[in-house]
């Protein structure tokens, strides 16, 4: 692992909270996240479905589908304009300005999802990436698409002159996926937010991925924020983990201490449910008691007690707990350790 950062960091989050109103109530897909983004580190961003890992990831991007919106917070970004360096809060940023298109793929990029659902089917790879490059740079047609076959070898496209020309559906789902980091790289960004990039691969291809990933990250100092509901890939790729659940970031740290002193209940019972190779044939694996709650019958107090095993009457479900210290680097909310 990389060895802890002591500058400061590239992106700050603080006290986030991206609400959707509508008819029916309010949803808050991000009820207050709190976390810091280094150069050269993974963050890895970790929950069940449903607990705003990605709109945490599109809010930063200011790319959130109405009716939602930022109600409050920070998100702190330091930028390095012709060779000097400011702190920028893009939640105070018209999502449709200028300065915020710029700042998308110039400074931060992201790696959705599903690539098929990203990528158009009507025009070919070159199209794609050759259009990207030119939003943020000076280069001509034919530079750029040197420069996006140069991307292509870059994230590991065989035959990148011949790929470059065909349509994403020509491609398979890895390939794909590699298309999307290129063009994600296009632009040079400091900061590379990955949504669940392997989810739609099978085992090899994912190895593939996150080791393109890693690679890209040691050459470049990538910042990587990498979104998962996969423990494993987190034990694998990140420096440090955020844990969320209900919008809220429940608990931080080092990716050592998450996995081999976890703090909070809820940390705990995912750490539990991941499979076991020592494990006996037809043993059932842990599951975590109850299911998330509807967006709009959020439970009083700590959004997690209605399911926690260590829940305190009078107490959990009175008052919301405050994130507090719980080792080096490390921060927890649970009443267990206010």
């Amino acid at each position: 692992m990389v060895e802890p950062e002591t500058s400061a960091p590239i992106l700050a989050v603080h006290d986030l909270k991206t609400y959707f109103h509508q008819d029916e109530g309010i949803v808050r897909a991000v009820d207050g996240a709190s976390f810091e983004v280094h150069a050269g580190r993974t963050l890895g961003i970790v929950g069940e479905s449903g607990c705003g890992k990605s709109v945490t990831a599109r809010s930063i991007l200011q790319i959130v589908e109405r009716p939602g919106r930022i109600v409050a917070g920070s998100i702190l970004l330091e930028l390095e304009r012709d060779g000097t360096r400011q702190t920028i809060d893009l939640a105070q940023l018209d999502p449709a300005s200028r300065e915020m298109r710029a700042i998308r793929g110039r400074d931060i990029a992201l790696v959705f999802q599903e690539p098929m659902t990203s990528l158009s089917a009507y025009y070919t790879v070159s199209n794609q990436i050759v259009e990207t490059i030119r939003l943020h740079s000076a280069l001509d047609k034919r530079a750029a698409r040197r420069r996006a076959i140069e991307l292509l070898t870059m994230v590991g496209i065989p035959q990148p002159e011949r790929r470059i020309d065909e349509y994403p559906f020509q491609l398979s789902g890895g390939l794909r996926q590699r298309v999307m980091i290129a063009m994600a790289l296009a632009a040079e960004p400091r900061v590379l937010i990955a949504d669940e990039p392997t989810t739609a691969l099978d085992v090899t291809t994912q190895a593939q991925i996150l080791d393109l990933l890693r690679h890209l990250q040691r050459e470049r100092g990538l910042a990587v924020i990498l979104i998962t509901h996969d423990m494993g890939v987190i034990a694998e790729m990140a420096d440090d983990v955020v844990v969320m659940y209900l919008g809220r970031a429940v608990e931080f740290g080092p990716v050592d201490r998450i996995f081999h002193d976890p703090k909070h209940p809820y940390t705990r019972a995912l750490l539990r449910s991941i499979p076991s190779i020592l494990a006996k044939p037809r043993d059932r694996l842990a599951a975590i008691a109850g299911s998330i709650p509807h967006p709009y019958e959020r439970p009083s107090g700590c959004p997690f007690h209605p399911r926690c095993p260590d829940f305190m009457p009078g107490r959990c479900d009175a008052a919301m707990p405050a994130m507090v210290p719980s080792g080096d680097r490390s921060a927890v909310g649970c009443f267990l350790y206010s």
